[in-house]
């Protein structure tokens, strides 16, 4: 069979039609071949270095010296953020720290406390 006949869940190749869906058989996913699959679970979630989810209220560590624009000194690593917030964007932590203030956050650069 071709690729495009494979599970977008599973990339299992054993597959059937029924009316004008695709079945998978290993996983029961339902399809319809013409649409493009988007796998829910993936989308929203902020993943933090190390690869854990991040949640609302969740504290983090700072796992890089970050340069603050306008500040005398960086956010050095080790710091440790309480209460963060998820929002959408390139930046996608708001979060308080003691001594800077308010501040957005990319999660590439923390890791679950």
């Amino acid at each position: 069979m071709s690729d495009k006949n494979n599970c977008p869940k599973c990339n299992s190749e054993f597959t059937y039609a029924d009316q004008n869906k695709m079945i998978c058989s290993q996983c029961f996913h339902e399809w319809i071949p013409t649409e493009e699959f988007v796998d829910i679970e993936t989308i929203d979630k902020v993943l933090d270095a190390n690869g854990n989810e991040l949640m609302d209220g969740d504290s983090v560590i700072i796992i890089k010296d970050l340069p603050v624009k306008g500040a005398p000194k960086p956010l050095k690593a080790g710091t440790k953020v309480k209460n963060i917030h998820l929002t959408d964007g390139d930046h996608n932590i708001s979060c308080k720290i003691d001594g800077f203030g308010a501040m957005n956050l990319k999660s590439e650069f923390v890791r679950k406390a």
